[in-house]
């Protein structure tokens, strides 16, 4: 990989310390706003570059692209690349600055793993305060579009493309989105005035919205007080992730386990609420969701069956909690006789090897792993042994299902095709 810095940049005699002092009050910028002149002077620490340090002055008339990183940030890396290509394609006329506030030591680190090999060339800013503090973000990776001296715009990396740095190279209207990172702390859009009211108690709250919010990532957060859950959000979601999600608490309430085998998706258009959030496109990002959930603190048990009620109220479909007659596969006893019982020793659970072995282990173990790979069976699979302890079993081939089944004999167990009511989770068209 090429040097996206270029190596002919002179540094400064006086020291990165007494830079960063001088940088210590240094607020935020707006967009429009104009970098500070003792910026392009300042001395900027570097790695995986012959010179130590350098500064930005002979890129002051240049679109400049901080790309804010960390090494623990896959996203980053993978961005790496492109950089790399766009800054070849454009030559002079940008300049893209991986920036990473993590020291010069954790990153050479970072750069010598195998991992990192792949990346050596990349010449980045290291052990960074000042863009860090002109340019506050939560998360990485982080892009600043700065052209003429000024900020011209926050955004993810996915919008650094060759359109739309040719739009601002050409003084186009530019089709960039601003990124103005929320703090999924806080309740989702709550606005931030609201924290002023000292006699107030947030006791409730409920949002949501359809289509991608750029300001947040692909997650999940949790409200918490002292070990209670009081509030759930979802950012950026598929509908099925968020009602799988929901569905696992309320079965557990129930003293039961939601598998894929436990949803039944009836809605005439599936793909509307079932695909691949990782593989982002204009189509894609317009069926995602985001959810922020809050009840007050005492109602904390009712909190997934008023969030899956909101829910309902607000989109084109009705999940539910059924109980339907299903096919199943039903783990049961044979005998009076325990075949099973430990003989103790470390715990094992290597089910799904072949030869599959638990020692030492409840049956949670071997339902969990049948229930969640279908091509082992497309059944769902009940016990009904009612036994509690751990247990020793071991099995030649559990990936054929009839093979699984002859060696259960020898434990006095059987799994037998047969139809139960169970709780499903229903998925249906309005």
């Amino acid at each position: 990989m090429k040097n996206i810095f270029c190596r002919g940049f002179l540094s400064l005699v006086f020291t990165i310390v007494a830079a960063t002092t001088s940088f210590a009050q240094t607020k935020s910028l707006k967009i429009g706003e104009a970098l500070p002149e003792s910026i392009w002077s300042t001395p900027l620490q570097l790695v995986n570059h012959s010179q130590k340090t350098m500064t930005l002055n002979q890129d002051k008339e240049k679109l400049i692209l901080l790309d804010f990183w960390a090494t623990w940030c896959s996203s980053c890396l993978v961005n790496f690349p492109k950089m790399e290509e766009l800054q070849k394609q454009f030559g002079d006329k940008i300049k893209i600055i991986p920036v990473s506030n993590q020291d010069r030591p954790t990153l050479e680190k970072f750069f010598a793993t195998k991992n990192g090999q792949r990346y050596k060339q990349v010449v980045s800013v290291a052990g960074d305060k000042i863009f860090h503090q002109l340019f506050p973000h939560k998360g990485v990776p982080y892009i600043v579009w700065i052209k003429n001296g000024k900020l011209l715009n926050t955004t993810d990396a996915e919008q650094v493309t060759e359109t739309s740095i040719s739009e601002i190279l050409g003084n186009k209207k530019s089709s960039l989105q601003t990124v103005t990172q929320i703090d999924k702390t806080r309740p989702l859009m709550l606005s931030e005035n609201y924290d002023t009211e000292m006699e107030t108690e947030l006791q409730s709250f409920a949002f949501l919205s359809k289509g991608r919010i750029r300001a947040l990532d692909f997650g999940t957060w949790f409200h918490r007080d002292k070990g209670k859950t009081y509030g759930r959000q979802f950012t950026n979601k598929s509908l099925l992730e968020i009602y799988r999600a929901i569905g696992y608490e309320l079965f557990e309430q129930r003293g039961d386990v939601l598998s894929e085998k436990r949803m039944l998706n009836t809605i005439q258009q599936p793909e509307n609420i079932d695909f691949n959030t990782n593989i982002t496109s204009k189509e894609t990002d317009a069926k995602l969701y985001s959810i922020d959930f809050i009840v007050p603190k005492s109602q904390a048990d009712s909190l997934y069956s008023k969030m899956l009620r909101f829910i309902n109220e607000n989109t084109p479909y009705t999940v539910s909690l059924e109980k339907i007659v299903t096919q199943c596969l039903v783990l049961k006893r044979t005998s009076g006789k325990d075949k099973i019982a430990t003989k103790g020793g470390v715990f094992v659970n290597k089910f799904l090897k072949t030869p599959s072995v638990l020692q030492n282990a409840t049956l949670d173990y071997m339902l969990s792993a049948l229930n969640v790979n279908k091509n082992i069976t497309a059944l769902p699979v009940i016990d009904e042994t009612g036994y509690k302890g751990k247990v020793d079993l071991r099995f030649s081939n559990v990936n054929d299902i009839k093979t699984l089944q002859k060696e259960l004999a020898q434990y006095d167990l059987a799994l037998e095709e047969e139809e139960r009511a169970i709780l499903m989770l229903v998925i249906k068209d309005k």
